[in-house]
C-alpha cells in the first residue's frame, strides 16, 4: 500500500493545488474510487498532457479499486504528451480477445484481454477472464498474465487481486537490456 500512496500523491500533483489536495484527501479518508474519478475528470478538464506510463499507472489503480471498467474510456481520452514511453495502455473496446486453452469444456475457456504492453520488449500484461453463462466476460479478472511479444506464450501468471505485482513485474522484467533504455 505504501507504493500506492506514493503513486497516488504523484498523480494528484498533475492537477492544480486545490484539486490535487482533494484527490489526496480522498486517499486519506478511504474514498479511492471517488478520488480516481476526480483525477481523471481533472486531467480531462484541464487538458493535462500525460504519458502512456501515467495512463497505465492510473489504469492499474483503477483495476485495484474496481473502477477500471468505468474509467477506461475516459483514461484513454486523456491528452497524451507525445513522448516515447516504456508502456502503452492497449485496452480498447475493439481489441480482439484471444482465447487460451480452456480444457475439454469450451464454456470454461479463459479469455486473455490485452491491457498494457511494454513498447521496448513487446511483452504484454493481460487480464484473464472467464466467459459468463450469458456470454459476457466476467467483471473481475480471474488472474493476470504476462505474454510473449507474439502473445502466443504465457511467461508469468499472477493470481486474482495481484494487478500491482503483475504491473511491477512487467516493468522490472523488460527483456531489453538497461543500457538500451
Amino acid at each position: 500500500m505504501t507504493d500506492d500512496v506514493v503513486v497516488w500523491n504523484r498523480l494528484a500533483t498533475l492537477l492544480p493545488g486545490t484539486e490535487a489536495q482533494e484527490i489526496k484527501d480522498c486517499w486519506d479518508i478511504g474514498e479511492q474510487e471517488a478520488g480516481l474519478g476526480l483525477l481523471v475528470s481533472g486531467l480531462l478538464a484541464h487538458q493535462v498532457p500525460v504519458s502512456e506510463t501515467v495512463r497505465a499507472e492510473i489504469s492499474v489503480l483503477a483495476e485495484v479499486w474496481g473502477e477500471r471498467e468505468s474509467l477506461t474510456p475516459r483514461i484513454l481520452q486523456c491528452r497524451g504528451d507525445d513522448t516515447p514511453a516504456q508502456l502503452k495502455l492497449i485496452e480498447h473496446a475493439d481489441d480482439i480477445v484471444n482465447e487460451s486453452a480452456g480444457g475439454a469444456d469450451p464454456d470454461a475457456a479463459n479469455l486473455l484481454v490485452p491491457w498494457i504492453a511494454c513498447t521496448r520488449c513487446g511483452h504484454a500484461l493481460m487480464r484473464v477472464h472467464t466467459r459468463e453463462c450469458w456470454g459476457d466476460l466476467s467483471c473481475l479478472a480471474a488472474n493476470y498474465v504476462i505474454t510473449s511479444p507474439e502473445r502466443d506464450a504465457v511467461l508469468r501468471m499472477f493470481p486474482a487481486g495481484s494487478a500491482r505485482a503483475a504491473f511491477a513485474t512487467l516493468l522490472a522484467e523488460c527483456a531489453v537490456p538497461t543500457s538500451d533504455r
